[in-house]
C-alpha cells in the first residue's frame, strides 16, 4: 500500500504558487483559470481557493514571490561583492535567470501588463522598489548609473520574451547592454 505523503499548508500553497507561475505566464491573470493551476498542482480548485482566497489574491502572492525570488537571487550574486563587482553579478545572475526560465520571464511582463489593477501595480512597485533599494545600496552607485543599469534590465527583458538575441540587432542591442 501506497502512503501519500502529508504536505504542510505552506508546502501546498508553493506548489499551488509553482503551478500558478506556469498558468499565469501562459495565459495572463484574466485568461488564467484556478481550475487549470489545480489540475497542474495536484489538488482540487476549492483547495486553491481555501489558502489564497481568490485567483487575484493567488496572482498577488505570485508576482510578490516572484520579486522576493528576484531579490534573493540578486542578494546571493553579490553576496561579499560591493561596487561595480557587484553590479557585474547581479547582472549575470539576472541574463542567466532570463535565459534558463522562460516561465518566470513570462510571469514577469504579465505582471507588468497588470498594472492598470491598483492592487497589482502596488506589489509590482513595491517589489520593484525593494529591488533598485537592494540595487542602490550595495554598489554605491550613482542615480545615472543605477537608472542605466534598470534600463539595460528591462532591455533584457524585452528582447529575451520576444527570444530575439539571435537575430542580428537584437544580439547588437544585449552585447550593448552587457558590455
Amino acid at each position: 500500500m501506497v502512503v501519500a505523503e502529508r504536505k504542510s499548508k505552506e508546502e501546498r500553497r508553493e506548489e499551488i504558487l509553482d503551478a500558478a507561475l506556469a498558468v499565469f505566464a501562459e495565459q495572463g491573470l484574466h485568461g488564467a483559470s484556478t481550475e487549470e493551476i489545480a489540475r497542474r498542482a495536484g489538488i482540487s480548485q476549492p483547495y486553491v481557493f481555501r489558502l489564497f482566497g481568490t485567483k487575484k489574491a493567488l496572482y498577488l502572492a505570485l508576482v510578490a514571490r516572484c520579486f522576493r525570488q528576484t531579490l534573493e537571487l540578486m542578494q546571493r550574486a553579490a553576496e561579499g561583492k560591493r561596487g561595480e563587482e557587484a553590479l557585474k553579478a547581479i547582472g549575470t545572475a539576472y541574463g542567466e535567470l532570463l535565459q534558463s526560465d522562460r516561465f518566470y520571464l513570462r510571469a514577469q511582463m504579465q505582471a507588468y501588463a497588470a498594472c492598470e489593477d491598483a492592487e497589482i501595480a502596488a506589489v509590482v512597485r513595491n517589489g520593484y522598489g525593494d529591488l533598485v533599494t537592494y540595487v542602490e545600496r550595495v554598489s554605491g552607485a550613482s542615480t545615472e548609473e543605477i537608472s542605466s543599469f534598470f534600463a539595460h534590465g528591462m532591455l533584457l527583458n524585452v528582447l529575451a520574451s520576444m527570444d530575439a538575441a539571435g537575430e542580428g540587432w537584437g544580439a547588437r542591442l544585449v552585447d550593448g547592454c552587457t558590455d
